[in-house]
């Protein structure tokens, strides 16, 4: 009954999208490079206090806090003892090829995205094993127990099909007990889950959204083409959550209960400028916190040199838009 509410719910697209009005563009307003990164591969930011965070998904046994008092930023390595990996109910196929993957190219855990609650705590998310793992303040760290329910309903939904395609960004809210998890492409999707004392659980579906099909690229692409529709990150603010869509080169504010979507702004006329550009034919932004005054966007480039010659990975300050994040159209 659960997976067929989660059908019911899941929303399947397959057609190309081509935005009949353009989204506003968001202004930028500096761009600051990272280094001591061990692994590279800058995948996801998190801001808890004063303090931001990111994660590599090279990177197994650490996340990193980013001294951020110069123009260039310097990445700290804070060590993680990681558990025993739980059982997430994929499939043994991908499994195995995650397996295969680590070896060549590191990162078994593959961390996609990072998020903190009020009290301190950073939850980061692996998509190589669709599990989420808790970091507190102090104390160990343990690993989510979700239950089985949350991959079982995302696949009959037509999400968590694709090797290297699944989970790719989270937000939790300030309390601590629910939670948003990003489905990458192939189909993208939002979900969510809540806590129920020690176990998180649906909250009678987790799929609120599950589609396929391909979107346009800005016209600032060169060569635009129709190109897969995907999340990568996701963030929490002001009781409404914000979606990375790096194909689409947008950020787009949604309904954190229904995943209906509000407004989107563009980055692609800031990020598409021919100095910043990266010689691959998709986006390569993995990172966002939104925030009241604008957002961070970070990119993965893998150690992939821009334009410029620029190889490390680099995060950007946008400017709020006007009239604020609320704005209606």
């Amino acid at each position: 009954m659960r997976l067929g509410f989660a059908l019911a719910c899941g929303l399947l697209l397959t057609s190309i999208t081509v935005s009949a009005e353009p989204a506003p563009q968001l202004r930028l307003l500096s761009e600051h490079v990272v280094d001591g990164m061990r692994g590279g591969n800058l995948s996801g930011l998190a801001q808890c206090g004063k303090d931001l965070w990111a994660v590599s998904d090279r990177d197994d046994d650490q996340i990193y806090r980013l001294d951020t008092s110069e123009s260039a930023w310097q990445a700290e390595t804070v060590h993680i003892d990681v558990p025993t990996v739980p059982d997430s109910s994929l499939p043994w196929g991908l499994k195995s090829r995650v397996w295969g993957a680590s070896f060549v190219r590191g990162g078994n855990l593959d961390f996609e995205g990072i998020t903190c609650d009020s009290a301190g705590n950073r939850y980061v998310v692996s998509e190589g094993h669709a599990a989420v793992l808790q970091v507190p303040p102090t104390g160990p760290a343990s690993w989510l127990k979700i239950s089985p329910m949350l991959v079982r309903e995302a696949r009959a939904s037509g999400l968590l099909l694709q090797f290297n395609a699944l989970f790719e960004g989270l937000a939790i809210n300030p309390a601590g007990d629910q939670m948003w998890l990003a489905a990458e492409r192939q189909g993208r999707g939002l979900l969510m889950i809540k806590r129920k004392q020690t176990l998180w659980d649906c909250d009678g579906g987790c799929v609120l959204l599950s589609e396929a099909g391909m979107e346009m690229q800005p016209e600032q692409f060169p060569h635009a083409k129709a190109a897969p529709r995907d999340f990568s990150d996701l963030s929490l603010f002001n009781g409404k959550l914000f979606t990375l869509e790096r194909n689409a080169y947008q950020i787009c504010r949604r309904d954190p209960q229904t995943a209906k979507v509000e407004r989107c702004w563009s980055y692609a006329a800031e990020l598409l400028q021919e100095n910043r550009r990266y010689p691959q034919n998709y986006g390569l932004e993995e990172a966002l916190i939104v925030d009241a005054d604008g957002a961070w966007v970070g990119v993965d480039n893998n150690f992939g040199a821009r334009a410029d010659g620029e190889v490390r990975p680099v995060v950007w300050r946008f400017a709020a838009p006007e009239g604020g994040w609320s704005a209606k159209p």
